[in-house]
């Protein structure tokens, strides 16, 4: 049984309570984790206890200072994960973001996209990959600009079909970029750098022999086992 499947049975035993000496105290055990588990969701993910939030050890929770500054170990982490280059982050999970291990990524991409095929020629969607395929990554709001959403109200609509694409996995996040003060530090909460799969793994590293029904009950299975405690349809919401 791995470490991450033990703190889940865990958690489960003591009514949701995270076991301290089982939790995530640090960036490579983060990474640890993910590569474990295969899929885990950053945030609350309706599985009680699946979250990379929630299996964060006490002294890694979010903070906030008298001074209306802040320490997110968790949101600090997340980029040195996704450049380490062995997991892909998105919009997977039912719009919410979290992480795949590239082990997983392959299968995940093949049902996904029997889900969610690719978008129709001269669609917006259409237009949205090109433009990011010519410039190999962006910012979100240069994506946005570039594409020309920049009217009124149009931020949420651009988003939206960001979103679309990347529960589709058309649309992955490389990296976060960070705006800097004048003291040359870095501050807020960043801006995703936007790619496409391909790009960022390689064409191969979407590609899969399976058939996407037997990726899907690869994914099922391997998630039933994981999270016992969960029911089949929180794991078909999941993956769908």
């Amino acid at each position: 049984m791995s470490t991450f499947t033990e703190y889940f049975l865990r958690s489960q035993e003591r009514n949701g309570m995270r076991d301290e000496q089982l939790a995530i105290h640090s960036c490579p055990e983060l990474i640890e984790c993910i590569r474990e588990v295969g899929f885990l969701p950053l945030l609350e993910s309706g599985i009680q206890g699946y979250s990379a939030e929630a299996m964060l050890a006490e002294e890694c929770r979010f903070t906030q200072f008298p001074d209306g500054s802040w320490e997110w170990p968790l949101w600090q982490w997340k980029g040195s994960v996704v450049r380490e280059g062995n997991c892909v982050y998105g919009k997977f999970f039912a719009g919410k973001a979290g992480f795949i291990s590239r082990e997983w990524w392959p299968d995940f991409c093949n049902w996904r996209r029997s889900n969610h095929p690719a978008p129709e020629e001269g669609s917006i969607e259409e237009a949205i990959l090109v433009t990011l395929r010519e410039h190999g990554s962006m910012i979100a709001r240069e994506l946005r600009a570039a594409c020309d959403f920049t009217g009124k109200n149009m931020r949420s609509r651009f988003d939206a079909y960001v979103g679309r694409l990347q529960m589709g996995t058309r649309i992955v996040t490389e990296d976060f970029v960070y705006p800097v003060d004048k003291h040359g530090r870095e501050y807020g909460f960043g801006w995703s750098l936007l790619t496409t799969p391909e790009q960022w793994l390689g064409r191969e590293a979407c590609q899969c022999k399976r058939t996407p029904t037997e990726s899907y009950q690869r994914m099922e299975e391997h998630l039933s086992h994981l999270l016992p405690h969960a029911t089949g349809k929180q794991i078909e919401k999941l993956l769908k």
